[in-house]
């Protein structure tokens, strides 16, 4: 298949180039990207030719949560070459969220660790392997929550990670949904190799896809930007139970006001808020 590869210029704070990347991958991939290389100047992705949106990418860019930063970028096309196969061999080193759980992948397992829960992910170019601040901070508080029996949301679920540790954490079953048809396919890839693949579905779609699952889910999981999140809370919290759970990520300290007050109006509860770096988690409970 045919690929462009965009070169993205960042001019930012040197303190918050890391950063300003982490939100230019995130705001590419609902721009139809797959995967991304760090430049000198910002980054470098790839994006299937039929699947590229550059309006949607110009208006993400437009709206940047850092006012402090500016995005540019350059389209050309990308050599022709098995992409899948040289992403997929890249893999990543385990990750241990509070000493008792281990993400790794098929290439790196944890020959030293013997954690009381593993989980391990096949990055097939989708978001979500436990590297990122955010996803680790989902996943420390799925730990905290008593998840026996309950039924899990996860909203752009990316690899799946966050629903198929819900599941390993005792949950009963996890639906989850992606507009990106890579990523729908990898979480149930992910699924099947860890054994769950008969309690989660994964779906491919936006949040209106939630009109077509029936009934209501106890915890819901949203790890996405603070845009997104503000646009499908109301469509989150029409799907979650009496004395529900949504826990969020996916954005900084400085947009915590935002989604503090659209929880609010919409009958949520703050009871949790985590921070790692400049990235934050909230969690809310909806009575």
């Amino acid at each position: 298949m045919k690929y462009f590869e965009v070169n993205f210029t960042i001019e930012a704070p040197a303190e918050l180039m890391q950063d300003a990347r982490d939100i230019l991958s995130a705001l590419a991939g609902e721009a139809g990207f797959e995967t991304f290389e760090d430049t000198d100047e910002g980054i470098k992705g790839y994006v299937q030719q039929a699947l590229f949106n550059e309006e949607l990418l110009k208006t993400l860019i437009g709206d940047f949560p850092l006012p402090s930063c500016a995005v540019k970028f350059a389209v050309g096309e990308a050599e022709d070459k098995d992409w899948n196969e040289q992403w997929e061999q890249q893999g990543f080193e385990p990750i241990v969220v509070s000493e008792t759980l281990v993400i790794h992948d098929g290439r790196h397992l944890p020959s030293d660790l013997k954690p009381q829960t593993s989980i391990e992910i096949d990055a097939h170019l989708a978001f979500g392997t436990g590297t990122h601040e955010t996803t680790r901070m989902m996943v420390s508080q799925l730990m905290s929550l008593d998840l026996e029996g309950k039924r899990v949301l996860d909203c752009g679920t990316g690899t799946g990670i966050l629903g198929i540790a819900a599941l390993k954490l005792g949950a009963r079953e996890a639906v989850g949904y992606d507009i990106d048809e890579w990523s729908a396919d990898n979480a149930r890839h992910n699924a099947v190799i860890n054994m769950v693949d008969s309690r989660f579905t994964s779906l491919l779609g936006d949040a209106s896809i939630l009109k077509e699952v029936e009934g209501r889910f106890d915890v819901v999981l949203a790890n996405i930007n603070r845009n997104i999140l503000l646009n499908d809370m109301e469509t989150f919290v029409s799907k979650m139970a009496p004395h529900s759970t949504l826990l969020l990520s996916g954005f900084y300290e400085q947009d915590i006001p935002l989604l503090e007050e659209k929880a609010q109006s919409l009958g949520l509860i703050k009871k949790a808020q985590q921070h790692d770096g400049d990235w934050a988690c909230l969690k809310f409970i909806f009575d």
